[in-house]
């Protein structure tokens, strides 16, 4: 086994004792609508803004985590939580009604890996009992953000990918029945010069592809280890240059065996170009569908590389190019501790 430098072993194994997944309209016509907890069936969310809807969201996501395991608000010692809104806002008016100590993330489109990789070392290392960690997207807030208001129509290229109006959270404890998070690969910053925000698997490619080969390269493990390997949103586009990427660094993934959250979220017939995106998109469906496979033991072993793009709308009209980051987080199928 190489030296560990970027990944964490977790020897106490944190438990999710439960997971939530809450999507828009859009979601609701997806192939994973019967994995989430509920589907609103209107993007406003009965607010007057796109913003306020997403913080409701999030808000939803995490009561419902910790509804479903059996806790209350009080018992939750810390929240860490984040989006792709300016200043993260959604998530810190989410903690400010939530009223639990807070941790606001930005790891773009990472943020659920990465919450669940600082939740889980310090379930590990004993500094609290409860912890929730949630990311969400808003599709109508994030277009307005970094592209165009939906009100303006523009048309977008085949590489373009779909923002997810989606939330996903859990509950992480030192003791439980639950899959158990067992280490994290956390990323570096890697940016190949792409400056496309129309091509963000593209760009995001390199950053996934480097964590994973470093999670096995210090890990000392196989990639048939696991069940599943899956990339948070690289779309079609992106999962090809992976792939393209693995081979050349002779990782061993087979083709089956890695998957993309953004290529299983929707239907093919739906109109989202390359595939999904977004920060609720790998904390929906690893929150969702991919933990509720995991509870019927369909999947045993699973890693998840949440791959995020840390372009800002200035640092895009200054003509920067895109800095990529992935972190990847381990699951594994656990019984009672």
């Amino acid at each position: 086994m190489g030296k560990m430098k970027r990944t964490w072993l977790f020897e106490n194994k944190p438990v999710i004792l439960s997971s939530a997944a809450i999507g828009g309209p859009f979601e609701g016509n997806g192939k994973l609508a019967d994995d989430f907890d509920l589907i609103h069936e209107d993007t406003w969310l009965g607010e007057d803004s796109y913003e306020k809807a997403h913080r409701v969201l999030l808000e939803g996501a995490v009561t419902t985590s910790i509804q479903k395991a059996s806790l209350k608000k009080e018992d939750i010692q810390f929240l860490f939580a984040g989006d792709l809104l300016n200043q993260i806002t959604p998530s810190s008016f989410a903690a400010r009604s939530l009223g639990t100590p807070y941790f606001g993330l930005f790891g773009a489109c990472s943020t659920s890996m990465e919450g669940l990789a600082l939740g889980s070392f310090v379930i590990n290392h004993g500094g609290a009992d409860y912890i929730v960690t949630a990311a969400s997207s808003h599709n109508s807030a994030v277009e307005k953000q970094f592209r165009y208001p939906t009100e303006y129509g523009g048309q977008k290229p085949p590489t373009a990918q779909w923002t997810v109006t989606g939330a996903g959270a859990c509950v992480l404890g030192q003791k439980g029945e639950g899959p158990r998070v067992t280490s994290a690969t956390i990323g570096k910053v890697i940016d190949m010069g792409l400056s496309d925000p129309f091509n963000m698997g593209g760009a995001m490619a390199p950053a996934a592809v480097d964590t994973i080969e470093a999670h096995f390269n210090e890990r000392g493990i196989d990639p048939s280890y696991y069940d599943l390997i899956l990339t948070g949103d690289l779309g079609k586009i992106g999962r090809e240059v992976a792939l393209d990427l693995m081979t050349e660094h002779k990782i061993g993934i087979k083709q089956e065996q890695f998957q993309d959250c953004g290529l299983l979220i929707y239907k093919e017939d739906q109109p989202v170009m390359a595939g999904a995106s977004g920060a609720g998109c790998s904390a929906s469906v690893l929150y969702g569908h991919l933990l509720n496979r995991m509870r019927k033991g369909e999947l045993k072993r699973i890693l998840v590389v949440a791959t995020g793009a840390l372009l800002s709308p200035l640092s895009f009209q200054q003509k920067e190019s895109i800095p990529c980051i992935a972190h990847a987080v381990s699951i594994e199928a656990g019984g009672e501790s």
